[in-house]
């Protein structure tokens, strides 16, 4: 018999990012699809809430995915939009802001966009972590995160934050079918 996992167990090592669109006239199959094109249909998801571990290390997808196995439980920060609106756009997008200090946790954000580019759904992820980041630190507005064009990079009070996004928009066919547009970060134990 397996030993119980300690609460120290559940803390994420690693994580991915992915991104999939599904499309069919049934809404759920349309999210399944999805799910299929992000590669992460076959596990069990639990949706959890939006902390970047301290300590954890952004793997690219091909990595992260060999260590899954098809029925595992795992834990996914999911954005998910649809709609079957003809020409309608549907966004999903995970922003990630990562402070420098390795010990310290940041933030995951998920967006979920009608009529938005894949640039600005992306941007306002990405805005949205390091806001929640900001908040967390007990910052004000007059030291709220500023964005460094030069360096392409968020510095917030005297900290350089790392950030990025997961972002995919599609457009709903002429026909009508379901569409949904998937971002997702997948932590591994």
């Amino acid at each position: 018999m397996r030993a119980p996992m300690d609460n120290a167990s559940y803390v994420a090592k690693e994580i991915f990012f992915t991104k999939g669109v599904g499309r069919h006239a049934e809404k759920l199959t349309s999210f399944e699809l999805g799910l299929r094109s992000a590669g992460i249909a076959a596990l069990n998801i639990v949706r959890v809430s939006s902390i970047f571990p301290p300590f954890c290390k952004v793997i690219p997808k091909e990595e992260g995915s060999k260590q899954l196995k098809p029925g595992q439980v795992a834990f996914v920060v999911l954005a998910e939009t649809s709609s079957n609106e003809p020409h309608r756009l549907v966004g999903s997008s995970i922003g990630c802001a990562i402070p420098t200090d390795p010990s310290q946790y940041g933030y995951l954000s998920e967006h979920h966009a009608y009529g938005m580019t894949e640039q600005k759904c992306g941007d306002y992820a990405e805005d949205l972590a390091a806001f929640m980041l900001a908040s967390t630190l007990g910052l004000v507005e007059e030291n709220a995160p500023k964005w460094d064009e030069n360096k392409n990079e968020w510095r917030i009070s005297d900290k350089i934050v790392t950030t990025r996004n997961e972002t995919v928009v599609a457009e709903v066919g002429e026909d009508g079918r379901w569409t949904t547009a998937i971002a997702a970060a997948v932590l591994l134990l």
